[in-house]
């Protein structure tokens, strides 16, 4: 896979610092000679400039990048602790270009292919200070390949959440159409019942009516009969 612009930039930036630093040994070795810096100090000003604007932009585009969801904020915040460590080593590199420290004891023989050694009796640049156990030893190159390394790993899980993402996804447009299903019957039930309640209750009305109407005809029955008796009680001879 081809490297992520932001990390060529940020490559490219290191190995901006990387010669600001040897650049203020060789004025510093010209100062000690008696000879005249003046153009390699304007050199380092411009450089200096040169690597704030390139920090500057390396921020930007993390910022970009985590706010538009260009890159997880695992990766966003690794990419933070790197510029912040550029900040830092900036301060030091401005610090020694002014001559307000001096410069530190060498912790590794070189960073890069042709970087000043020990064995020069110049010590090396502050660019080398405070490293972790996890670069120690290694090349610029070396340093690169851990990087992309680890970035294939975390390509790597991001694809597997993203698979487990998709999964989830099916999963739930399908049990949205199984709810579909169950409330369409659900509906189809409630018709039904709503059809069922409205024929008990015209039904209910009819037995009522046809209770009323049988309980008139035998008053109507109860009533004839007396009738009948009681002229034939008038017409019976005494």
């Amino acid at each position: 896979m081809s490297q992520d612009t932001w990390l060529q930039n940020y490559d490219a930036t290191c190995r901006l610092a990387q010669e600001i630093a040897e650049k203020i040994q060789e004025r510093n070795r010209e100062q000690r000679t008696g000879g005249n810096p003046a153009k390699v100090n304007m050199a380092l000003r411009a450089s200096l400039q040169k690597l704030k604007q390139n920090i500057c932009q390396l921020k930007d585009s993390v910022l970009r990048d985590s706010s538009s969801r260009r890159i997880m904020q695992s990766e966003a915040d690794r990419r933070q602790n790197l510029i912040d460590d550029l900040l830092t080593r900036e301060k030091q590199l401005n610090a020694t270009f002014k001559g307000d420290i001096t410069e530190p004891a060498p912790s590794r023989s070189t960073l890069l292919a042709g970087g000043a050694g020990a064995s020069d009796g110049v010590s090396t640049n502050p660019w080398l200070i405070n490293e972790s156990d996890e670069t120690r030893g290694l090349t610029f190159g070396e340093i690169k390949q851990q990087q992309q390394r680890i970035i294939e790993v975390q390509d790597a899980g991001l694809d597997a959440l993203a698979e487990v993402i998709s999964r989830q996804k099916v999963m739930g447009q399908e049990i949205g159409n199984e709810l579909d299903e169950q409330n369409e019957i659900i509906d189809d039930i409630t018709h039904l019942v709503d059809k069922t309640d409205g024929r008990i209750r015209n039904e209910t009305r009819r037995v009522q009516l046809v209770d009323k109407k049988s309980a008139s005809c035998g008053m109507l029955v109860v009533i004839v009969l007396l009738l009948i008796a009681i002229v034939v009680v008038a017409v019976w001879p005494v």
